[in-house]
């Protein structure tokens, strides 16, 4: 399907990104929202490919950029309820949030805050708020704080604890879901104010995870999120493949790239497969089908 690409830049929106509008939306007033994880990048690749799917698609830098938090520190959730505004003075009716990793940590918290948003599909997600990851406006990385507020009010969150080291040697890519198991433990007095109460968001989940996801248990997470969920009767999917790492693939994706700082766990098959499992849910969900 032929899309339209849009770039945006909007002094007096908090973020930059790329719109992408289909040619014929074969009846589909839906708006999605793509947002990646801490690579900060614009996920422009995978918003084309749902346009082509024919949903208006948004990606928006969401730290990193011009006024931005240059880290995953205290970011306004506001900054994700503006771009669901600008959705729906696009025509988007129904609004979808796609994320990933911390991408997807945002898109559930935005979920709870804003009723409407419609869906949220979660790739390799959290069930809970944590510590921030790089520095916020004020340079500094630590003490600790929240990687996220709402209303001007950090949220509750799970620090890590520093006493953790990597078994990989120097300078090998390191895997560090043990930091953020070790973290729970550690926190544990800290881990149910900072959980995501999906249960009281209107919003449907489809949540993808994979098992030998090598930087945070996000199998476990998203089964936490899918038991809450379930627990007040509302909808949830959940797609697993434990063989897969933390960057599901979606068909039409090429295999993630290797990172020279971290292991993420799985294989190129696996997490093509993954993706390839979940493509159909992410697509039902996004048209309200199923």
């Amino acid at each position: 399907m032929h899309v339209t690409e849009r770039e945006l830049s909007v002094p007096a929106d908090p973020w930059e990104g790329v719109l992408f509008t289909p040619a014929f939306s074969r009846g589909s007033d839906t708006g999605v929202l793509v947002l990646a994880g801490s690579s900060g990048r614009i996920e422009r690749e995978r918003a084309r490919l749902l346009a082509q799917q024919g949903v208006t698609a948004l990606s928006i830098r969401w730290f990193g950029g011009p006024g931005q938090p240059p880290g995953i520190c205290e970011i306004p959730l506001e900054t994700f309820t503006a771009a669901v505004d600008f959705l729906r003075l696009h025509g988007a009716r129904r609004i979808g949030i796609l994320g990933v990793s911390k991408g997807a940590e945002a898109a559930l918290l935005t979920s709870v805050h804003d009723p409407r948003v419609d869906v949220v599909i979660a790739l390799s997600p959290t069930s809970r708020v944590w510590c921030n990851v790089g520095p916020g406006l004020d340079g500094a990385h630590r003490p600790w704080r929240s990687s996220w507020t709402w209303q001007g009010r950090a949220l509750p969150f799970v620090p890590l604890d520093d006493s953790w080291a990597p078994a990989e040697a120097d300078g090998d890519p390191v895997a560090i879901r043990g930091w953020y198991e070790l973290s729970e433990r550690t926190f544990a007095d800290r881990l149910a104010a900072a959980e995501i109460p999906v249960d009281k968001a209107r919003a449907d989940l489809v949540l993808v995870a994979g098992g030998d996801d090598a930087m945070w248990p996000s199998l476990p997470f998203a089964e936490q999120l899918a038991m809450r969920q379930r627990s007040v009767g509302a909808s949830v999917r959940l797609i697993a493949c434990h063989d897969a790492g933390h960057r599901p693939r979606f068909p039409g994706e090429g295999p993630a790239p290797a990172s020279p700082r971290f292991q993420y766990g799985g294989t190129p098959e696996a997490d093509a497969l993954l993706g390839t499992s979940a493509w159909s849910h992410v697509l039902d969900a996004l048209r309200n089908k199923g």
